[in-house]
């Protein structure tokens, strides 16, 4: 905690100037930048003589004496990306509860990982023949890939219905009457037998399996091979593809030895088969067969695609998720994580790939407990200059326009709507996070001179309303425009 130092209130012209001198070694009070010559002096309510930052220091000042914030624990960072250095802060290496700005997490290794353009593929694909009256002697077969929004309603996505009315026109459009087979569904998601599996196998396209990073014991290495950039890479020559543990880089081999592959479906998948079949059935297509789950054969029987629905890009995703702070999707996200980069979709397998991935970027750990990918726990834990510093690296990403995009701006849109309609309306673009008694923000600020700064403002065990801790935030953010 920062230590008591020394700060001036100035006052009008014509006034004398009474001096109190005041010191303290007490670690709750603000950090001030000392000025040769000042002493310390009682505040002053004449702010409009004082600089920006003494008049951010008054304001954290006076917060100690201030009801709703008395008993408060919280922290506060304004930092300089440019300099690296701190501008005035106040508890920054105190550990707290961050609630929704935890999704700046989640969503960031998202980005970092996919890209903003990536899509998720659920695809309606059959085997065998059709003859001359319909007949599919085969079976049809519904490939899923984790889609965060399959089924949300969010985000622009399609409705399960709306998904099964896109399959069944395809179906026509085939001129498929009947069906002698089954419904077969893959989610990609495989978990069991991993002691015969190099570990968990990702179904990726037509042909082609995707292995992720650490499940490739069963390959040699000697039969790596590099992939040559082009349109697509992915053609119908059955390959493995897989992060190389020993270049990280995409690579493919022609051949796994692993053993049989065995899959766990998610509900969604199974219930868009189910109402895939009942809609056939009430539109006149006999199926013979029944929806199942099976064994994923590594050498599939040869299959041609009927459809392929694309979810809405990443980026619109994110977009939506930290606008609307929508924990559904910020946890399917990290499963999702979990799924891609690990092979295991379950939230403990994507809390890892976030800390594995914050470490990488040199995160500050000290302090943080990373549970869950929302922010909805009360264990989760993070110090602000911990954020701060996050975002400001983030600031160096090639895909850091986009997101910033996607937070909420003061005033304007999202979570931050009805917050800063004065003075700082527009000008403070930042995750928001709310819990019992929690109320938190960070994210950056643009300047009246163009600079941008970020920020953390973290405030646990308040005392009073929602709309009375939303005040004192913005009594303490809006001198931040004049620095």
């Amino acid at each position: 905690m920062n230590k008591f130092k020394k700060y001036i209130s100035v006052l009008s012209l014509g006034f004398s100037i009474s001096i109190f001198a005041q010191t303290s070694a007490v670690s709750s009070i603000p950090q001030f930048y000392e000025q040769p010559g000042l002493l310390a002096k009682e505040i002053s309510p004449e702010k409009s003589l004082l600089s920006p930052k003494e008049n951010i220091e008054v304001n954290i000042n006076r917060m100690f004496s201030d009801p709703v914030l008395r008993t408060a624990n919280w922290g506060f960072v304004v930092y300089d990306p440019k300099s690296n250095k701190i501008i005035t802060s106040y508890n920054e290496t105190t550990p707290l509860i961050p609630a929704s700005t935890t999704k700046l997490l989640t969503t960031e290794t998202a980005y970092s990982y996919f890209g903003g353009n990536f899509r998720w593929n659920t695809q309606l694909e059959f085997s065998g023949n059709i003859d001359e009256n319909g007949v599919l002697d085969g079976n049809l077969y519904i490939i899923g890939s984790g889609d965060p929004s399959f089924g949300a309603l969010r985000v622009g996505s399609t409705s399960a219905s709306g998904l099964v009315s896109q399959f069944m026109n395809a179906i026509r459009d085939k001129g498929i009457k009947k069906v002698n087979g089954e419904i077969i569904v893959e989610t990609g998601v495989f978990k069991e037998n991993k002691t015969d599996l190099p570990s968990n196998i990702v179904w990726l396209d037509h042909n082609n399996y995707y292995l992720p990073v650490g499940t490739t014991r069963d390959i040699n290495p000697r039969n790596e091979k590099f992939i040559v950039k082009q349109n697509n890479p992915f053609n119908n020559e059955k390959r493995y593809f897989y992060m190389s543990p020993y270049n990280n880089k995409m690579v493919y081999a022609d051949k796994f030895e692993g053993g049989g592959l065995t899959t766990k479906l998610a509900d969604p998948p199974t219930t868009l088969a189910n109402s895939l079949r009942a809609s056939m059935l009430k539109s006149g297509i006999a199926v013979r067969g029944k929806v199942t789950a099976r064994f994923v054969d590594p050498t599939p029987e040869p299959r041609e695609i009927l459809s392929n629905y694309k979810s809405p890009m990443l980026s619109e995703i994110v977009h939506y998720t930290n606008q609307h702070s929508d924990n559904a999707l910020s946890e399917a996200l990290l499963k999702c994580l979990g799924f891609y980069v690990s092979g295991d979709q379950v939230a403990e397998a994507g809390k890892q790939v976030v800390r594995t991935h914050l470490e990488g970027k040199s995160f500050d750990t000290n302090g943080l407990n990373y549970v869950d990918g929302s922010g909805y726990s009360r264990s989760n834990l993070v110090t602000p200059i911990a954020q701060v510093k996050f975002l400001t690296g983030l600031m160096k990403e090639p895909y850091y326009k986009d997101y910033f995009e996607s937070l909420p701006i003061a005033g304007q849109s999202g979570t931050l709507k009805k917050m800063f309609l004065t003075n700082s309306n527009g000008q403070i673009f930042a995750k928001t996070g709310t819990l019992s008694r929690v109320k938190t923000l960070a994210g950056y600020i643009k300047t009246r001179s163009g600079k941008t700064l970020v920020f953390s403002l973290l405030i646990n065990n308040y005392t009073g309303s929602v709309a009375q801790v939303k005040d004192r935030m913005e009594q303490l953010l809006d001198p931040t425009l004049d620095l």
